[in-house]
């Protein structure tokens, strides 16, 4: 898609930070092509081995490219961004990093998997162990720069967007992002070909992409967090053959998640003979975790959907 503007993925930084400069000026109405680099800053490729996941240097990890200034945004206004489509690389990586993730204290030891797809087909992408995995692109990290002033990391989520993770920031979906500084100060990065709700292991199907935006502003509304209005169907790549689906129940919605998850691995281990921490990973990339019952007290219910799809 041509688009006014291109920004490559040289002009990208770490964190977010309101100080730092634009590297471009658009106005309401207008498109940008951003180059993103993957999630490892880099530090990982096409070529890579397990022995590079230990070596991560966590300070380059989720850079995002930009910022961009639009003209007129003002602190209290809504940035409007409409993801027009994506061009993927045809690579990507899923790792399970020691100390991250949702079952870190379980899985201590780096893991890694390089993932190879058809640019043009999208085809399901085959995952070494067992099975293929539908692919869905969209911008794990995406999001303006906060009021607060200094350097503040990429890795959480915040009011103003960032990290969020949200596998329905995909192509035809409207983002709407509270603004807190002049500007705006918007950036993108961290583009995923695939990933399950959750993104439980805490690596997607990481790949670096070009992603075409554009840009509006809504004035003289206010908003707390960052919505978004999709397309259409949110889950169709995955729900033709139906779901397996495992659960946690208890007081703490935190260990109810861990429960369902672990349930899950020990489901596919046993059925697919992969080992626990590649049922893990691939739990991560296309299985969605969802908070089934809340009300019941004390218990609550986290329910893990996995799609039957990935091996059938």
């Amino acid at each position: 898609m041509k688009c006014n503007h291109t920004i490559h993925n040289h002009d990208s930084h770490y964190g977010w930070n309101n100080s730092n400069a634009p590297v471009l000026t658009v106005a309401p109405g207008e498109t940008v092509e951003f180059e993103t680099v993957d999630a490892s800053g880099g530090q990982l490729s096409a070529n890579s081995t397990v022995a590079d996941v230990a070596t991560l240097d966590f300070g380059k990890v989720n850079p995002v490219t930009g910022p961009v200034h639009i003209d007129g945004a003002e602190p209290g206004d809504i940035l409007k961004v409409t993801l027009l489509g994506f061009q993927p690389s045809g690579w990507g990586w899923t790792a399970n990093i020691p100390g991250f993730g949702l079952l870190a204290d379980q899985f201590t030891d780096p893991a890694l998997h390089i993932w190879k797809y058809d640019t043009q087909s999208m085809a399901p992408s085959a995952y070494g162990p067992g099975g293929q995995v539908p692919l869905k692109p969209f911008t794990g990290t995406i999001g303006v720069a906060p009021g607060e002033a200094g350097d503040h990391s990429v890795v959480p989520p915040r009011r103003v967007g960032g990290n969020m993770d949200v596998r329905d920031v995909c192509e035809g979906t409207e983002l709407y992002l509270p603004i807190e500084v002049a500007g705006a100060l918007f950036s993108v990065g961290d583009t995923h070909a695939a990933q399950g709700d959750g993104e439980v292991c805490g690596t997607a199907i990481e790949s670096p992409m070009s992603v075409a935006l554009k840009f509006d502003l809504v004035k003289g509304e206010s908003l707390k967090f960052p919505r978004l209005t999709t397309a259409g169907p949110v889950s169709r790549h995955f729900d033709a053959k139906g779901y397996e689906v495992t659960t946690g129940i208890g007081p703490d919605l935190m260990q109810g998640a861990k429960d369902a998850v672990s349930g899950m691995i020990d489901l596919l281990t046993a059925r697919h003979g992969m080992s626990a921490v590649e049922a893990y990973m691939l739990c991560s990339v296309c299985a969605d975790l969802r908070i089934s019952e809340i009300v019941d007290q004390p218990n609550w219910l986290v329910s893990l959907y996995f799609p039957r799809i990935v091996f059938e």
